[in-house]
């Protein structure tokens, strides 16, 4: 994946969701009679621009797509003449005001909805619930749960697949206690507690592998399928056809095992045992590192196994399929169930719970969207509105400079029966101005920091 893939990858992505966020503001604006100047996607200089004849609107394309921004008529930002004062945008009322700012992160609300939609149409066959091993030494395996056990609900929430299972957990991050799992476990109902000590503070595990079950992995033969010619395995002597059968004296079982001791070992050596031809081949290999888009980094090998001729059993499996109705519902529920996830990890980092280490910037952001482009349409399109329903809840945070802040703004205004002074507002947009970009800073640090 090249870096011009990269860049395109995030304007795709970026690109549609600024110009539907910008467009919120503008036709709600001119639906209700505010006079609109410019219409601008991005920042900095003009690459574009055309001027509509009609309107008199200015439609222009910047050069920086990290934002843009609706230009309306207003006294405060220079003269206007006497007979389109009626068409001012301070001259409306504090709710057309306060319709006109909240516009642009609800439609990027709705935009995710809208997404979320789509993906939800086609039916999709995928693992149901229930578990496939447990894993030692782990809260899971101390209270006993085991293989075989369909998880229904965490802390009360129904889980019918695993990524709402996901989800669920992720809700607790950076707590300490216990999280409650129901459990169809030998024909009964039954409710597990696991205990969690500053949960998810390690981002390098998963919050399945930190309780210690996970879904069902079929047996896949730890058979050297395939190999990148630049990998580490080829250089370092294996062979296409190897049977893996031990690293480290340790057997391996199949090729999950090979997976985990692998992406545990980045530059480290490892003595690794194969099969070939009938006798066993010592082989000394050092798995590459590979950082994530979170900084952490993996061991591997260049090899992949044959995943043609998996086989799930029936018990492990379900189709879920949903009329286009109960989509939209479920659409609407996954976009708030989201945003409330969000705004409860922002209340967690700014509580401690969670590390500032977290917060993530443009470069991660790009690179992420690379990453899903590569792997298909569906990903995409579900990154995109996760980043919709960030942006928009991003928006609506009571900032100085942000959309949120201006709500705030108006709703003191219609309490008090009076606008905020202007004293007053410049006092917010420059601790706006601070926070936002200390907050910028940290994540384009954190995005260097992870590279």
């Amino acid at each position: 994946m090249n870096i011009l893939f990269i860049i395109a990858a995030a304007i795709f992505l970026l690109g549609p969701l600024i110009a539907i966020h910008e467009f919120g503001h503008y036709w709600v604006a001119r639906k209700l009679g505010v006079k609109v100047l410019v219409y601008s996607i991005g920042f900095g200089p003009i690459l574009f621009k055309w001027t509509s004849k009609k309107s008199g609107i200015q439609y222009q394309l910047s050069a920086l797509p990290l934002g843009g921004y609706v230009k309306m008529l207003d006294e405060r930002e220079g003269n206007v003449s006497a007979e389109d004062l009626p068409y001012a945008f301070n001259r409306q009322s504090v709710w057309k005001r306060f319709a006109i700012v909240a516009a642009g992160p609800l439609i990027n609300l709705i935009f995710a909805v809208v997404l979320f939609w789509i993906l939800f149409l086609p039916a999709q066959e995928q693992l149901n619930t229930r578990i496939g091993k447990v894993l030692p030494d782990t809260p899971a395996a101390t209270v006993q749960m085991q293989a075989g056990d369909k998880i229904v609900r965490v802390d009360g929430t129904d889980t019918p697949t695993w990524e709402k299972l996901n989800y669920a957990l992720v809700n607790r991050v950076g707590e300490t206690g216990k999280i409650q799992i129901q459990a169809e476990h030998q024909g009964q109902l039954k409710t597990f507690e696991l205990p969690i000590q500053n949960f998810l503070k390690d981002q390098s595990q998963s919050p399945l592998d930190i309780l210690g079950f996970v879904p069902y992995r079929p047996q896949i033969p730890a058979l050297v399928y395939k190999m990148s010619d630049d990998g580490a395995a080829i250089r370092q002597g294996m062979k296409q056809g190897d049977v893996i059968i031990a690293i480290n004296q340790i057997k391996m079982k199949d090729w999950f095992d090979v997976v985990d001791v692998v992406q545990k070992s980045p530059e480290k050596l490892l003595n690794i045992d194969v099969l070939r031809n009938g006798q066993v081949v010592h082989l000394q290999v050092m798995p590459q590192g590979k950082r994530d888009n979170m900084g952490n980094v993996t061991g591997m090998l260049g090899v992949q196994a044959q995943t043609s001729k998996i086989n799930i059993p029936a018990e492990y499996k379900q189709t879920i399929q949903y009329n286009p109705a109960e989509a939209l519902v479920v659409a609407v529920e996954k976009t708030g169930q989201l945003s409330g996830m969000i705004l409860n990890s922002m209340v967690k980092m700014i509580r401690g719970l969670i590390g500032l280490d977290n917060l993530s910037g443009p470069i991660t952001i790009a690179k992420v969207a690379g990453q899903s482009a590569e792997m298909g349409w569906q990903t995409y399109i579900s990154f995109m509105a996760l980043m919709s329903v960030s942006l928009g809840i991003l928006n609506l945070l009571p900032i100085p400079m942000l959309d949120g802040g201006h709500l705030v703004y108006y709703i003191i205004e219609a309490i008090r029966g009076k606008p905020v002074s202007e004293q007053i507002q410049m006092v917010g947009l420059k601790i706006g101005m601070l926070l936002l970009g200390s907050m910028m800073f940290l994540a384009i640090f954190n995005d260097f920091m992870r590279l």
